[in-house]
């Protein structure tokens, strides 16, 4: 180390979101993050790491920034108490952690991953950032591999771990939903034996995992131990249900909207039960749960159209669930506005072919952004063309947006707001 002792409170591999006494972590990635070491001190940052030359404050000078990180996160863990909670799977993983966390909230100091901080840099990163007194933590963890959760594992050493489904979702990199289970299957088995294993009875290839680990296994959604009965969606998507459990019953009005959402909450809902809030606190959790953003957003519009926000990202299961919340709003026309659903491999054209027909078959107007194989009647360039075939929006209208990240159709949203055809986002009518 060169410079002075110091204490840091929290890290970042961002030199934009650097607060005074963060540690900053430059990665190399599209850029080197070492050039932005003096930004990073500007903003405050109390260290920093570096493989090379230093650039005054302090600098701790290591082999490598990811491996010192990861090993700074390891340390983090070891100062936190139990359960810090682990939740995995090819969709849901967000929702679920952004749910769980809202329920925590209401017993315990809690810490979860900031947006979808999940992969190798994310786990550290919110291990590092969990404040003094925390009762809690709700780690995101993704794969894009064997192997690689296995390896968070190893820094976050979860004693609850939640796994949501297994589907085509980075099946270019996976193989296929063999490979995909095997990844997620990391998780449980890396469980102690004294741990939760909060495990989907609606999936096989989930619900088979209760064999891979030593940890206590409970079961949700659909012929699981947490279950939901009596389902009812209101017109803004928000479902209520009778919830049943070992730990008893209760009603619950959900936040968020979709009715894919029930499943996720009854994951959380299964989780906090298990490491010992009533359900007095799962009900309160839930009922003020927010999403991160750009997932099942409501925008009502001046004219009275509802644009559904799905777009933070996109796969064939999610794109379904999508489709049918799009069914599920009051409206006489429906519109999807789809981008390309990414890294599926052999996959891809079949997957997307799939999706557009199930469109059609919803009675869906679809509309896709450079991204022909769904097949849709109009196939634009841009978003600026997308708007234009979107054409005058009423009451009438509701229209899902939803693509892979790197479609960012998030961006059509806000030209929609700019276009002065919808007002700020918030809840449709």
């Amino acid at each position: 180390m060169q410079g002075p002792d110091v204490e840091f409170d929290g890290a970042t591999t961002d030199s934009r979101e650097v607060a005074p006494g963060h540690l900053f972590v430059p990665v190399l990635a599209e850029r080197d993050g070492h050039d932005f070491i003096g930004a990073a001190l500007e903003a405050g940052a109390a260290a920093y790491l570096t493989v090379g030359p230093t650039a005054g404050g302090t600098a701790v000078v290591v082999a490598d920034t990811v491996d010192a990180l990861q090993a700074a996160g390891r340390h983090a863990r070891g100062l936190l108490p139990e359960p810090v909670v682990g939740i995995t799977g090819s969709v849901g993983k967000t929702s679920v952690k952004d749910l769980l966390a809202a329920v925590l909230v209401t017993r315990r100091r809690t810490a979860a991953s900031p947006r979808s901080f999940n992969n190798e840099l994310g786990v550290p990163l919110t291990l590092l950032d969990a404040p003094d007194g925390t009762e809690a933590v709700v780690v995101e963890m993704g794969a894009r591999g064997v192997g690689h959760i296995a390896a968070l594992c190893s820094i976050a050493r979860p004693t609850v771990g939640i796994v949501t489904r297994v589907a085509a979702v980075h099946t270019e990199a996976f193989g296929g939903l063999d490979e995909v289970a095997q990844a997620k299957a990391e998780l449980v088995e890396a469980l102690p034996a004294s741990g939760t294993a909060v495990l989907n009875a609606a999936d096989d290839r989930v619900a088979a995992m209760a064999g891979r680990t030593a940890a206590t296994v409970v079961t949700f959604g659909a012929g699981g131990d947490v279950g939901a009965h009596d389902v009812e969606l209101g017109p803004d998507l928000r479902a209520r249900f009778s919830l049943h459990s070992p730990w008893g019953e209760g009603e619950v009005a959900l936040a968020v909207a979709g009715r894919h959402q029930v499943e996720n909450a009854l994951a959380a809902a299964a989780a906090a039960l298990a490491v010992g809030l009533d359900l007095a606190a799962v009900q309160e959790g839930l009922s003020g749960a927010a999403l991160s953003p750009w997932r099942m957003e409501l925008v009502a519009t001046p004219t009275g159209a509802t644009i559904l926000n799905d777009a933070y990202n996109a796969n064939p299961t999610s794109v379904l669930a999508a489709l049918d919340a799009l069914v599920d709003l009051p409206a006489r026309r429906r519109t999807a506005v789809l981008g390309v659903m990414a890294e599926l491999g052999e996959r891809a054209a079949a997957e997307h072919t799939a999706i557009g027909e199930r469109a059609r078959a919803l009675g869906i107007r679809l509309i896709s952004v450079a991204a022909p194989a769904y097949g849709a009647p109009l196939d634009v360039p841009t978003l600026d063309d997308a708007l234009e075939a979107l054409g005058e929006l009423d009451e009438h209208d509701a229209v899902l947006v939803k693509g892979s990240r790197i479609a960012g159709l998030e961006r059509l949203v806000v030209l929609l707001i700019d276009s002065g055809r919808s007002a700020r986002p918030g809840m449709a009518p």
